[in-house]
């Protein structure tokens, strides 16, 4: 049996999303199609193993034992076992689900989510049929699909529901290439941990995972960590992971900013690598509780209580490890210069010297938001030459059009990303600026202050320029006249 392409996968997946049209509302298709997807992949990679181990061994029992798999499936939990009903196929989808996740309660507990598969009004016995026939010619056993090529299809996958859901999409999916960009910038090492304290589908742990890979360090020697109040999201990154054949992460469902769920008793956990996008401007953020923090997360202020955005600064600068921990985070422009106790907050960090760099980006890049957004730069120690200074980029320019949404692309990040290891002064695109003038602007990071835009006047040949305005006077008195002919011939004139 041949391999199957990446075209191929793909085309497959969206044809399973395609199937669930009318019934399911699109921005509901990552509930329902990444736990189909993950269950026929540890379905036929457990039947592979199974099968190996029998070959082997020519004992059934001996075969099913968990040392020769990545995940126990139990009796009648297989993918064939669902694939054989034609009635209350969604009864026996849940049921299946329920039993693998008891099974392999330390790596798969809740992944498959919260739908309720049993709603006939929403999925009737004979679209579930179509739907699982549809996934079933797929053999995505190890042999027959690399990991590297079904997590592209996944990747694939969540991009095509971003941007099917548009507004809805901002709380599962970042633009590839603003999160290149970001590990590209905190460059991960092997044997490091990072953390995403709003980690969605998992794409910022995916990149630091693929820069120590594609830098040629052991990948398999990091760990990863992220926390991410939804439920569903939580278990497509978790999926996602598996996926990717990623095996060292723990993924825990739970708000960080009011349950931080990475703490050793009333001590934040530290980790090397910090990488976020949260919700922007959150509301409903915990402010009550944050004034006296449990765990002393407060260290420049309490944010308002109508906006959440240095809550999560704070909280990922708590998560920096000591020596050599670093942070990388997305913000609404209005972070750098919002006054009140955000303007308090923004003093006390600038002041510890915390702050490398502010990357200003373009408009309408980022799913749920057509504002601007910035990326901010924290070290825990920075380099002799960085300290009491700040990078400003304005990276406004560098996006291509679109028409409802601006992109990103990875010719954008890798341009910034030269600007930023430049760490210097570039006319009209960056600045370097000692922490004294950041004080004499009141504590303000708007980076229009500190790059400024030097205005290019073209020269003008003048009389190149009367030249050409003798031609274009003489072409319209030509074509006036032609327009009277004209008219007189049908009698107007």
């Amino acid at each position: 049996m041949s391999k199957i392409t990446l075209s191929e996968l793909e085309q497959n997946l969206w044809g399973a999303a395609n199937i669930l049209r009318g019934p399911v509302d699109a921005s509901d298709f990552k509930s329902y199609i990444f736990p189909l997807l993950f269950f026929k992949r540890i379905s036929d990679v457990y039947e592979e193993e199974f099968k190996e181990a029998l070959d082997d061994s020519e004992d059934e029992e001996y075969a099913e034992l968990s040392e020769f798999h990545d995940f126990i499936i139990p009796h009648e939990a297989h993918w064939n076992d669902v694939l054989e009903k034609t009635e209350n196929v969604g009864q026996a989808l849940q049921k299946a689900f329920r039993e693998i996740e008891k099974s392999n309660p330390h790596t798969l507990y809740g992944i498959f989510g919260d739908v309720n598969w049993t709603n006939k009004d929403r999925l009737s016995d004979e679209l579930l049929i179509d739907l699982i026939q549809h996934f079933d010619p797929l053999k995505l056993s190890k042999s027959n699909v690399e990991p590297d090529i079904l997590g592209q299809a996944y990747e694939y996958l969540i991009k095509k529901f971003a941007d099917l859901t548009n507004r809805k999409a901002g709380e599962f999916y970042t633009p590839r290439p603003v999160v290149h960009l970001m590990g590209s910038i905190l460059k991960p090492q092997e044997q490091e941990t990072i953390y995403d304290p709003a980690c969605g589908s998992g794409g910022m742990l995916l990149e630091s995972y693929h820069h120590v890979k594609t830098s040629g360090g052991d990948s398999r020697t990091i760990k990863l960590y992220g926390q991410e109040k939804n439920l569903t999201t939580s278990s497509i990154s978790r999926i996602n992971l598996f996926l990717h054949d990623i095996k060292e992460f723990q993924i825990h469902r739970g708000d960080t900013l009011k349950d931080p769920y990475f703490h050793e008793g009333d001590r934040i956990s530290k980790f090397d690598v910090v990488i976020a996008n949260p919700p922007f401007s959150l509301k409903n953020w915990g402010y009550e509780n944050w004034s006296h923090d449990p765990f002393g997360r407060n260290l420049a202020g309490t944010p308002p209580k109508s906006n959440g955005d240095y809550a999560w600064v704070q909280h990922m600068i708590s998560s920096m490890a000591p020596e050599k921990g670093r942070m990388a985070i997305v913000l609404p422009h209005g972070a750098l210069f919002r006054q009140g106790a955000e303007g308090r907050i923004r003093k006390e960090l600038i002041e510890k010297d915390l702050l490398e760099a502010v990357i200003g980006l373009g408009p309408n890049l980022f799913y749920g938001t057509g504002i601007s957004a910035c990326i901010l730069v924290f070290r825990s120690k920075k380099t002799e030459e960085k300290k009491n200074k700040v990078l400003f980029i304005d990276a406004s320019e560098q996006y291509q059009k679109g028409r409802n949404q601006n992109f990103f692309l990875p010719e954008h990040a890798e341009t910034v990303l030269q600007w930023y290891e430049n760490f210097g002064d570039i006319e009209n695109i960056s600045q370097v600026v000692e922490l004294s003038e950041i004080r004499k602007n009141e504590y303000n990071l708007n980076i229009p202050l500190y790059v400024k835009k030097v205005n290019e006047v073209e020269e003008i040949d003048l009389k190149a320029t009367l030249e050409q305005l003798k031609a274009d006077y003489e072409a319209f008195l030509e074509s006036e006249e032609k327009m009277k002919q004209l008219l007189k011939e049908v009698n107007v004139l």
